[in-house]
């Protein structure tokens, strides 16, 4: 009974050293080689905060390889992208209301489904498969569909900005999603 009560205690002590040191120490470590960014928009009054972790190309096909076409992508590494909206927003015609959500994607090669999640998990991905995401589509809030365009110059590192864009002779804010030959533009509407 003593030597069972010992490997149960020897157990707990490594699972919790895994779980306390060795994790922690792996995410850490991640993250110097794709850096913490954020980008920010105020809109009247609105303030719009995204924050990512930006990861480099380094010679590899990024999209269709790296990013399989079809699959769900954490939109960037680490922890899942954040978007942060002060007041409501519209996401193309589809209302945002004021809050913190992950931003979620699925990349093809015309064009990518962006989605407003109002869960954010600790870490992107699964820590026993790297690359089975933790998005659960039973709280996504929005979902949108937009086109890629092509970029002749490749983009070394992933970069989440707002621009302004002319859009139909109007001017208008997008958020800009680019990365390799790839870039996509969400519409945001005050």
């Amino acid at each position: 009974m003593k030597l069972i009560k010992k490997i149960v205690v020897v157990l707990l002590v490594l699972a919790a050293l895994v779980y306390f040191v060795a994790i922690p120490y792996v995410h850490r470590e991640t993250k110097k080689f794709s850096p913490y960014k954020t980008s920010v928009l105020e809109l009247d009054n609105t303030v719009l905060k995204i924050d990512y972790s930006s990861p480099s190309k380094k010679g590899r096909k990024i999209f269709g390889e790296l990013v399989p076409y079809g699959n769900v992508w954490r939109t960037g590494a680490n922890e899942p992208t954040t978007i942060t909206v002060s007041k409501p927003i519209k996401i193309i015609d589809k209302p945002l209301p004021a809050g913190t959500y992950s931003l979620w994607s699925i990349p093809n090669k015309k064009s990518w489904k962006i989605m407003f999640n109002t869960q954010i998990p600790d870490w992107g991905v699964t820590r026993i498969n790297g690359n089975q995401t933790t998005h659960d589509s039973n709280y996504d809030l929005i979902t949108v569909e937009v086109p890629v365009i092509d970029l002749q110059n490749p983009v070394e590192d992933f970069t989440i900005t707002f621009e302004e864009q002319t859009l139909q002779q109007k001017s208008q804010n997008v958020i800009s999603l680019a990365w390799d030959t790839t870039k996509i533009m969400v519409p945001v509407y005050k």
